[in-house]
């Protein structure tokens, strides 16, 4: 067993990635590890208060007064690393909200084909219930609850899901929950309302129907 002097203490660190958990590590001098002799491949982190890119020149020359055989290369700013880091989970993120918006445009088409179709076949049943004394607010109410009967139990079906289907974006999140209240909060309401707004043309165009010639509808 080879004995090591503890010189000092440091805080965990990403050192696998920003999107992993954060690990302890041990620092130790280079020249006391196994391979301490054979230098393959360092990094050497500068701090500046300047523009990092100035500090380029010194840093080679200071490197080469060391041994001038090293190659430098490689050289990026920590905004390029970092961005280099997140590049992958911010293009899962993009393409994830992409299929979103399609998904959320496809359903507000569908429900909107679906209750378009509705009003066409009850436009005999429109025209009876005008003739018989509803007013057209009526008509408009009674077409859009229907259509947001069926948004919250479509609403209610898709939670349950999303529920189940949360463990498997947990490597796409970074200091937040798998399950955040607000966000399914907030995308239920935006759903309802996307319901709602895809009703409103089809029960307005209800509402526009004369009694007698729906009575004479087939």
């Amino acid at each position: 067993m080879e004995w090591r002097t503890v010189v000092g203490v440091v805080g965990d660190v990403k050192n696998a990635g920003i999107d992993k958990p954060t690990g302890t590590e041990i620092f130790v001098p280079y020249l006391q590890t196994e391979n301490g002799n054979m230098l393959r491949n360092a990094l050497v982190v500068v701090r500046g208060v300047q523009d990092p890119t100035r500090l380029v020149a010194a840093v080679r020359s200071e490197i080469n007064a060391v041994d001038a055989a090293l190659p430098v290369a490689s050289i990026r700013t920590m905004d390029e690393v970092l961005q280099a880091a997140r590049s992958r989970p911010r293009f899962l993120t993009l393409l994830l909200s992409l299929f979103s918006g399609v998904a959320l445009t496809l359903a507000a088409l569908g429900i909107y084909g679906v209750i378009s179709y509705s009003v066409a076949r009850r436009t005999a049943e429109f025209g009876i219930r005008m003739a018989m004394g509803a007013r057209p607010r009526d008509v408009l109410g009674m077409v859009i609850g229907q259509g947001l009967r069926m948004g919250v139990i479509g609403v209610m079906a898709g939670a349950v899901g999303a529920f189940a289907l949360t463990r498997f974006i947990r490597g796409l999140l970074f200091g937040v929950d798998s399950f955040d209240p607000v966000t399914f909060g907030f995308m239920a309401v935006l759903l309802i309302g996307v319901t709602a707004f895809a009703c409103y043309i089809p029960a307005r165009r209800a509402t526009k129907v004369d009694p007698m010639v729906a009575l004479r509808y087939e």
